[in-house]
């Protein structure tokens, strides 16, 4: 829709300008309707985290951004601009599968319709931008992965709790509810990934240095479940393709499965213990 590329059209190369028209999508609201308010929380904190990294930079500029993370934001903008727009009452059907989990969201907000409309938009630039993402360095790849894998983990935590945490699956919604603020421990990966772009510390430094709460959700917690995460990450998002991203239980989006130290660290202690417990 020609509306909505234009409004992503006119901040493309300006990241603070991008932050405000998404926090314009949740916050003015559909004929009045504010129920989805509350959700701008995790979306807003996915790309306050992109901001401080100067990953949405103009191309041209003294440091410039990742055309990989730019294309996936903007992405996420023109769904979510294509959908209100519809919701108002302009245009047609949905032009994608993305938009009309976009406005389902914004028909009927809920933790499991928000996820599934974030997520429905993330997965659709990932395999759009599959080009872009190869043309990054090692480590940028390794974490586009991990990106992918907190999301769609999260989105299981409110819509499948068992996957996600077995017999403790009855306090995953709560855990994983986007307008708790506590997707930022999924979304988020400011504690261990510096605030630049390009990175040029080698991925077996970082991962080692991840030992606390973040390793102990990766390696003790999804690591064991990443096939069955993505297969019915696939079938909820609508995105059969998704299976394909994970091999052996190495993922390989824009990665080698054969690159398999980062992905097998020694888990920690907490990790193990994990491992055991939430079967």
């Amino acid at each position: 829709m020609e509306y909505a590329a234009e409004r992503v059209a006119q901040v493309r190369d300006d990241p603070a300008g991008r932050l405000r028209l998404l926090d314009e999508l949740y916050r003015d609201g559909v004929a009045g309707r504010q129920a989805y308010l509350p959700y701008r929380r995790a979306a807003a904190a996915f790309m306050a985290w992109q901001l401080r990294r100067r990953l949405l930079d103009p191309p041209d500029g003294p440091s410039p951004g990742s055309p990989w993370w730019r294309a996936v934001n903007e992405r996420l903008l023109r769904d979510g601009w294509e959908a209100r727009a519809r919701a108002a009452g302009c245009g047609g059907p949905p032009p994608s599968p993305s938009t009309a989990a976009a406005l389902a969201f914004i028909t009927r907000p809920t933790a499991r319709s928000w996820y599934r409309a974030h997520n429905a938009s993330i997965a659709a630039a990932y395999l759009d931008h599959h080009d872009l993402a190869r043309a990054e360095g090692r480590v940028e790849r390794f974490f586009l992965n991990v990106v992918l894998i907190r999301v769609m983990y999260a989105h299981a935590m409110v819509a499948a709790p068992r996957l996600a945490l077995g017999w403790l699956g009855p306090a995953a919604p709560l855990l994983g509810d986007p307008r708790l603020g506590m997707t930022g421990i999924f979304l988020s990966l400011s504690r261990i990934l510096p605030d630049r772009y390009p990175l040029d510390d080698d991925v077996e430094r970082l991962v080692a240095i991840e030992h606390g709460f973040g390793h102990l959700v990766d390696f003790g917690v999804i690591q064991p479940r990443l096939a069955r995460l993505y297969a019915w990450s696939a079938v909820q998002l609508g995105v059969p393709e998704l299976r394909g991203l994970v091999e052996d239980g190495i993922p390989t989006y824009a990665w080698s499965p054969a690159d398999t130290v980062p992905w097998t660290p020694r888990p920690s202690r907490a990790a193990r213990v994990a491992r055991r417990v939430v079967r």
